[in-house]
């Protein structure tokens, strides 16, 4: 019922559509979803994960995650982010991934909403480290539609991987466009 309803909310008042198929039997993956270049990326980002009815996570340093906020993050795909130990965000992240048996992280590889020259490519190394598949996802605010992406497993060349992700991202504009990330 609650998955109805966030698809109503979706498709007919917001007027937004899902492209491209998200498959439920992938209980690992990242999916990195671009551009972010507003806050209304992550309402949108929020309902979408509603009306597919699955659950996609995202990480915040561990402090979030106290009371009274714990609980609402969490409902929400909130997963606490503990760097005891020394380790950095990749190898915390990694362990996250090696301790669950369903975690599909939400990332933004922009990193902000402001207009970056390069992508942050930590989601990069965690799914090489992680083996997970990489699924692009699209926000393209002039059409109304996410849409997922095929996914894919990082092969360790940076490059060549990032300019297949090119081709899933070419043509989405987000809420200010401006902002956009480009790829080389």
């Amino acid at each position: 019922m609650k998955k109805q309803i966030y698809k109503w909310i979706f498709e007919n008042l917001m007027g937004w559509k899902i492209e491209g198929n998200f498959d439920e039997e992938i209980k690992k993956c990242i999916l990195i979803v671009m551009p972010h270049t507003s806050w209304h990326d992550f309402y949108i980002a929020i309902i979408c994960r509603g009306a597919l009815g699955v659950d996609i996570n995202w990480v915040g340093k561990k402090e979030l995650f106290r009371f009274p906020f714990g609980y609402f993050f969490k409902y929400f795909g909130g997963t606490p982010l503990d760097r005891a130990g020394g380790l950095n965000k990749v190898e915390s992240i990694v362990n996250i991934f090696n301790s669950k048996e369903i975690f599909r992280l939400g990332i933004s590889p922009e990193g902000t909403r402001k207009k970056v020259e390069q992508l942050k490519t930590g989601f990069y190394y965690i799914a090489l480290h992680a083996n997970v598949p990489v699924i692009p996802v699209s926000l393209n605010f002039e059409k109304k539609i996410v849409e997922f992406g095929k996914p894919f497993y990082t092969t360790g060349n940076l490059d060549s991987d990032l300019l297949s992700l090119n081709k899933h991202f070419v043509n989405a504009k987000g809420k200010i466009p401006e902002n956009d990330y480009k790829f080389p």
